[in-house]
């Protein structure tokens, strides 16, 4: 690899790793197969840098490059069955209000479970819109327009929205 290349990662993953290891976490669930991923994005990237041309900003490669490693990693898990190891299997908290305890916890957990079963485009907009990338930088990163990202951040919101609307959703108003 050459300075410059070296330099490029240097600097990339200075400035992206924690978004890096954030969007690996927001596929993956589980915490290994999510360091997993985030060890092959950086790989990907790597290899990807000797390629780099300036042509777009190196937030905008390193965005193209990790969601593109994301959703191949979604495509693969997708054709793989799934099966739950039985150290997943948590015991039963301790008794007590245990609703108003875990409320923040469940309802963050199922946002996140909902986000892990969108197409993975869609998968790929509203993750990064929450990591607070512009209508304009998710388009660039992603090759859809502006209005067609912020066409689908409003769906996913609002389909979000729906599903804890819903009646029978557990944490709606009665």
């Amino acid at each position: 690899m050459t300075g410059t290349t070296e330099q490029l990662y240097t600097e990339a993953g200075r400035q992206f790793a924690p978004a890096l290891a954030r969007l690996a976490r927001s596929v993956e669930r589980d915490g290994d197969k999510a360091r997993d991923l985030e060890q092959e994005m950086h790989c990907a990237l790597w290899r990807s840098l000797a390629r780099f041309d300036g042509k777009c900003a190196l937030k905008t490669w390193v965005y193209r490059v990790a969601h593109n490693v994301a959703a191949d990693h979604v495509a693969r898990a997708a054709r793989t069955p799934r099966r739950v190891p039985l150290a997943d299997i948590k015991a039963l908290p301790a008794p007590g209000n245990i609703e108003a305890a875990t409320a923040d916890a469940v309802v963050m957990a199922q946002v996140a479970e909902l986000i892990r079963r969108l197409p993975p485009p869609d998968m790929q907009v509203i993750v990064l819109w929450l990591e607070g990338e512009s209508a304009a930088a998710i388009a660039e990163i992603t090759g859809l327009s502006s209005g067609a990202v912020n066409v689908r951040v409003h769906r996913i919101k609002t389909l979000l929205a729906s599903h804890f609307a819903a009646p029978d959703h557990p944490e709606h108003p009665a």
